[in-house]
């Protein structure tokens, strides 16, 4: 009887997460339908990662203008920023946290908004229930989980509108913000690319871990993401916890050890220290 209680509620919750996952894609693909200009925010440290091919090919389908915001640039070199230039086209080379490059941003939006021909304006009156004056220019924001489209909303529109946490997937929500008198911004949840998107396999959740889809308090067996994390990065983890080491197990047996992140019979919590090591990453303490 247990076991059938509990087979029940889980795949209740499995089928909630499976709606989950449909609705956030359509969501961004209304978005897409409904919008003028899309800005697609991408993490510098990831940038073929963190972009949706699914999504820009329906862009390029409906011949809607999109620009691509290359965010996080301060967790970079000025080599990658090179790599940017020549790569995408149009671009903005932004940092929310340095609060740089938002200026040019905003006068390319401009620049781009005049772009925008009346007949098609007149195309969109169908989605005047759901956002409003149809004179308006309507400047959609997507991009992966954590990408950094709620601070960039919010930088740009100098409000704190968009809602911004520290979960991967915060916005849950489409919210709508004023730009200036003629432009609204369009937010909307973070998407995952369909083809990097996994509720089994091991490595496409430790990459959605690492590059800030999953949070590190979401994910299960971080210990394996952490190994994914060491094959790259390696020296940015020795150089950050000042360590020499191997592997992936020792660089866990010393950290947990190092924070005293143990359990019972003095062992590290292998678990606990992998989150903390996941935790550090995510919030850019270790260095890209």
């Amino acid at each position: 009887m247990v076991q059938y209680t509990y087979s029940s509620h889980r795949t209740r919750h499995l089928d909630k997460i499976r709606k989950q996952r449909v609705k956030y894609p359509q969501v961004a693909k209304n978005i897409v339908n409904t919008s003028d200009i899309l800005l697609e925010v991408l993490d510098a440290r990831f940038l073929d990662k963190t972009k949706n091919l699914e999504l820009e090919k329906e862009i390029e389908k409906q011949k809607k203008k999109i620009i691509y915001v290359i965010n996080k640039t301060d967790l970079v070199k000025s080599s990658k920023l090179s790599e940017i230039k020549n790569t995408f086209f149009p671009y903005a080379i932004v940092s929310c946290t340095k609060r740089s490059g938002i200026k040019e941003l905003r006068n390319l939006i401009k620049k781009t908004s005049k772009q925008i021909k009346k007949r098609e304006m007149r195309e969109i009156k169908k989605d005047r229930v759901v956002f409003g004056d149809d004179k308006r220019i309507k400047v959609g924001v997507i991009g992966y989980p954590n990408a950094g489209k709620s601070s960039l909303i919010n930088i740009l529109s100098g409000k704190s509108g968009a809602g911004v946490g520290s979960e991967a997937g915060f916005t849950k929500n489409v919210q709508k913000i004023k730009l200036s008198e003629g432009i609204v911004l369009i937010d909307s949840p973070g998407v995952i690319p369909e083809d990097q998107y996994s509720m089994s396999d091991k490595k496409k959740i430790s990459e959605s871990a690492i590059f800030g889809g999953k949070s590190y308090t979401q994910i299960k067996d971080p210990e394996f993401a952490v190994n994914e994390l060491f094959e790259t990065q390696k020296e940015a983890l020795e150089k950050h916890y000042k360590v020499k080491v191997e592997d992936s197990d020792e660089l866990i047996e010393k950290i947990g050890r190092k924070k005293g992140i143990l359990k019972k019979g003095d062992e590290v919590n292998v678990d606990q220290t992998s989150r903390e090591i996941l935790r550090a990453w995510q919030k850019a303490e270790i260095k890209f």
